[in-house]
């Protein structure tokens, strides 16, 4: 009866790696990082080993099975056999019954891990998700450079025609065309240095996304200003309860507590039961041969066992102590982690606030400076005006452009700083009112 194949291994993420076509907006640019980003790949993997680790160390409560098989010389005979020669062989089944809680700690640790490093995905997600979320907004704003950029070309070379009109007539000097020129041409090349940071920062996106860089990838999105109406005490409240750096603090000290506790068991006695089953033999085979009688060929034993470390000349003492230092040295690591955290919010919400204050002002600054340079191009075109005056307003209108286009990256990249500073996903940078 003939049934499908199973597809070969990493088969889908190979089918996901290619699906690049379309529009990728923020939200899903971000989405394919966290799926397909080679640093999640290796989170993933370590995460992965640490859930083997945790039944790794549950298998230590769990009696062990040996087995062994020899060949042994004597010099006199035996007494059992009448032989020199000694074959045996032998399997041994071990149960731990008490160790001191070292088993116990030692799983409990194990399973903290896990969880630590479940947090430590979160932690890594949150990272990626702000590098892209920053490159995408910078992309952003390169394209407005370019756009102002384009502007100002085309403005200037709008006013370098007056002029060359102006001046074939003999209305205006040659020192004013050679003055536009020289602006026309500074104006090309900051047009070509804002294209090529838009090439800049969409191959850096591509490499963010896991995508080839000969791809040309369709990144669309535009800057805006959404007011974001969070209060810093509900900020500092949702980090507190969300940042994974702050769990995985929390188990780095419950940690060190399990590893104090695996520390101390060494004043404990150490309990075995043991079951143990031998057969002898002659030769390779176990033969008896007449040699061996029954009861000294084949027997088995059982019983329990108690093991203590007396002194160890302060050894095991001072290994306690250390890890009782260990434990109040990542205490204090995680206050000091929490207090950055709160830093981090304050920080944040200021540079929002800031951005948007900035924003406010560069959009009035934009307003006033094309009016200007309206002005400035109707009073040089009416003979009342010059050519400086025309070029100044060209200047500011582009530098009024520039710091508004900086201010709405500024304000993206600040509202997602702090969504990763209270330790939430927000592909989108989707606000809430």
């Amino acid at each position: 009866m003939a049934v499908d194949a199973d597809p070969a291994p990493g088969a889908d993420s190979q089918a996901a790696a290619e699906n690049f076509s379309g529009a990728f907006d923020l939200e899903r640019a971000v989405k394919r990082a966290l799926a397909l980003n080679p640093s999640m790949t290796a989170i993933r993997a370590q995460l992965k080993g640490s859930q083997f680790g945790t039944r790794s160390s549950f298998g230590k409560f769990l009696p062990s099975v040996g087995a062994g098989y020899g060949y042994t010389y004597y010099g006199r005979e035996q007494t059992a056999s009448g032989k020199h020669n000694d074959w045996v062989a032998s399997v041994n089944v071990n149960q731990p019954i008490f160790k001191g809680f070292n088993l116990l700690a030692t799983w409990q640790k194990s399973k903290l891990t896990e969880e630590s490093n479940a947090a430590s995905l979160d932690n890594v997600e949150l990272s990626l998700i702000s590098n892209v979320q920053s490159n995408f907004l910078s992309l952003l704003k390169a394209r407005m450079d370019v756009k102002s950029g384009e502007d100002s070309v085309a403005r200037l070379e709008s006013q370098l025609t007056v002029i060359n009109a102006f001046y074939e007539v003999g209305l205006k000097p040659r020192s004013e065309v050679l003055d536009a020129e020289v602006d026309l041409a500074t104006a090309r090349q900051e047009l070509l240095i804002a294209r090529n940071n838009v090439s800049t920062q969409q191959a850096q996106l591509n490499t963010l996304l896991n995508i080839p860089l000969e791809v040309d990838v369709d990144y669309v999105g535009e800057l805006e200003h959404i007011p974001f109406n969070l209060t810093l005490q509900e900020c500092l409240n949702r980090a507190y309860a969300s940042r994974p750096d702050l769990l995985i603090g929390q188990k780095s000290v419950e940690i060190a507590e399990k590893d104090s506790t695996i520390a101390a068991s060494s004043f404990y006695p150490q309990v075995d039961a043991d079951w143990k089953y031998y057969n002898k033999g002659v030769d390779a085979g176990l033969s008896r041969s007449n040699s061996y009688s029954y009861s000294s060929k084949e027997y088995w034993s059982v019983g329990v066992g108690a093991t203590m470390s007396l002194f160890e000349w302060g050894a095991d003492y001072y290994d306690y102590k250390q890890s009782e230092e260990t434990v109040k040295q990542v205490q204090a690591q995680l206050e000091d982690t929490r207090l950055n955290a709160g830093f981090e919010v304050k920080q944040s919400l200021l540079n929002i606030n800031e951005a948007a204050d900035r924003i406010s002002v560069a959009q009035k600054s934009v307003e006033a400076a094309e009016e200007a340079y309206r002005m400035a191009v109707a009073r040089y075109q009416a003979q009342v005006g010059t050519n400086t005056d025309v070029l100044n307003a060209q200047a500011r209108l582009t530098t009024s452009e520039a710091q508004l286009s900086q201010a709405l990256a500024d304000y993206g990249t600040a509202i997602s700083t702090l969504y990763v500073a209270m330790g939430e996903k927000n592909p989108g940078l989707n606000m809430e009112q």
